[in-house]
This record gives structure tokens, C-alpha cells and sequence, in this order.
């Protein structure tokens, strides 16, 4: 969808804007990325409408979010690397590909 075309009204941004938040919290931070990315935007660069101020809040919940998320994902991508070995079984079983010998 182009943001941009003048058949795309307002009403559809946000509505468009409410379902990529909520799918959101489908453990899909991803799609909170690419909403705080794709109506940055329209949310803050735009003359004001009715409907900018509940995108703009939107946005910037998207944005915390998706930041939480990664925080949270390398977090324990690096809590994980450096504890597999040491977890004995427990690490083995959480891992898909097992490296040889200790790290």
C-alpha cells in the first residue's frame, strides 16, 4: 500500500497502522519495526489530521516495543552463548546444532 496515493484515506492509515501494533503482540516484533519504520513518516513529518495523533502513539509504542524485544532476543542470544557448555545436558537439549567440544 502507498501511503502517498490519494486513495488511501486517513482512516485506512491508521487502521492499517492499529493492526500491524496489535499483530505485534503476537510475539512478532518484527511487524513492530517495520510500523514504527513505514508511518514514521506519516506521523511526525505530515501536516496534522484528526487521525495523526493516535498513529504518532502508535509509532512510538512500536518503536519501545520492537526495541524491548531485540534488547530482550540479543540479551539472550549472548547469555546463551556464553552458558551452553557449562548448562551441560539442559544446553544441549535447547540447542539445534551441537558444537564440538568446549568453547
Amino acid at each position: 500500500m502507498d501511503l502517498n496515493s490519494p486513495k488511501v484515506t486517513n482512516a485506512d492509515k491508521l487502521d492499517m497502522c492499529k493492526k500491524y501494533f496489535y499483530m505485534g503482540f503476537a510475539f512478532l516484533p518484527f511487524l513492530w519495526l517495520i510500523n514504527a519504520v513505514w508511518f514514521f513518516g506519516e506521523a511526525f513529518w505530515k501536516p496534522p489530521y484528526p487521525e495523526q495523533k493516535t498513529i504518532k502513539k502508535l509509532v512510538i509504542a512500536s518503536g519501545f516495543g520492537s526495541l524491548v524485544w531485540f534488547i530482550v532476543f540479543i540479551s539472550w542470544v549472548i547469555v546463551f552463548t556464553e552458558n551452553r557448555a557449562a548448562w551441560g545436558a539442559t544446553g544441549d537439549r535447547m540447542s539445534s546444532n551441537i558444537p564440538i567440544g568446549m568453547p
